[in-house]
């Protein structure tokens, strides 16, 4: 039983008792013990990903941050960025191009060294279908796509920077959302075959992100390589943006959903647990919520609930998408 189940039980809203990211390092044991590591996070300029990013700073680890606006970034990190250790990388995880120079730059600067890669960056809520400058639907290119061809170019690294003693990992966060989809047609991902709507855009997204790890630790775990998808919680940061605020309103005063909300300190918790905690050494392909290993949920339907579903382990399903999402970014699997 994960060591914060009692604190998860009966939660109590936004600065409860549940754990903050900069807590786990602490129980951990990891203050300063990650010096010479690689950590990649992307979307950590705002909300979950820059606590994320405040809290891994403190193991010591060397961090790259991809940053679409290095500008804004630089404001926003500037708490924690420090040359030669800290350091922005602009990339615009929307655009193939962008991605492929980001990468490259990253490569260069480790020296094709990277341990941990976290997948953080999304948007949510885009009212109208719009596409990236790659043909593709943006909740759909920019929550998973992006994240998929990020991974491809970094894998040769976190495969050659795998060690007996801490194995390589990709942390993908992922959402509640993925309950309320199934992914059942690969030749929908543009809605060629159904109407838009921004709710079933952005749990297609998570459910690519939860599928992505399942395969990603089936193909690599073996070889040293393992992965994990995490949903950080109910948590009010700027990726409600394109809601209108009626509707972010009307979530965040629900009486049933306000005790399960959480701070953007508390979301990035699961998160650090998965990429650095000690329980998940050499261990992945499970989808995490709360610090620990989602338990099973009802199948309503309903992205505001908790636990897995049905369709979250689908090993079919999850190694159609893959296939699909190589063809889509152009790179030829491996395997």
């Amino acid at each position: 039983m994960s060591r914060y189940a009692a604190v998860h039980a009966h939660p109590q809203g936004v600065g409860d008792a549940r754990p903050t990211a900069l807590q786990i390092i602490h129980d951990e044991g990891l203050e300063g013990k990650l010096v010479g590591k690689v950590i990649v996070i992307t979307g950590a300029s705002s909300g979950i990903g820059l606590e994320t990013a405040r809290a891994l700073s403190a193991t010591g680890a060397t961090l790259f941050l991809p940053a679409r606006n290095v500008t804004t970034a630089k404001a926003s990190l500037a708490g924690i960025l420090e040359p030669g250790r800290v350091t922005l990388i602009e990339m615009d995880i929307a655009s193939f191009a962008s991605i492929r120079a980001g990468a490259a730059a990253i490569l260069a600067q480790s020296n094709n060294h990277v341990n941990v890669l976290i997948n953080n960056a999304a948007v949510m809520g885009l009212q109208e279908l719009t596409f990236t400058e790659d043909g593709h639907e943006t909740h759909f290119a920019t929550n998973h796509l992006g994240h998929f061809l990020l991974f491809q170019l970094l894998k040769s690294a976190l495969l050659r920077s795998s060690t007996p003693e801490f194995r390589s990992r990709v942390v993908v966060v992922a959402s509640s959302g993925q309950r309320a989809c199934d992914l059942s047609e690969s030749d929908n991902y543009n809605f060629q075959k159904s109407e838009y709507n921004h709710s079933q855009a952005y749990s297609n997204s998570k459910l690519a992100n939860v599928y992505m790890a399942n395969e990603l630790d089936r193909r690599y775990g073996p070889i040293g390589l393992h992965a994990t998808s995490v949903h950080p919680g109910g948590i009010h940061t700027n990726i409600g943006r394109n809601l209108s605020k009626e509707v972010v309103e009307q979530i965040m005063s629900n009486k049933a959903f306000a005790p399960m909300l959480k701070s953007p300190e508390q979301g990035a918790a699961t998160t650090v647990v998965a990429a650095v905690g000690h329980e998940w050494e050499g261990k992945g392909g499970r989808y995490l919520e709360d610090c620990a290993e989602a338990k099973r949920g009802e199948d309503d339907g309903s992205p505001f609930s908790i636990g897995y579903v049905r369709q979250t382990y689908d090993p079919v399903k999850e190694g159609r998408l893959w296939r699909d999402s190589l063809a889509i970014v152009g790179i030829e699997d491996d395997l």
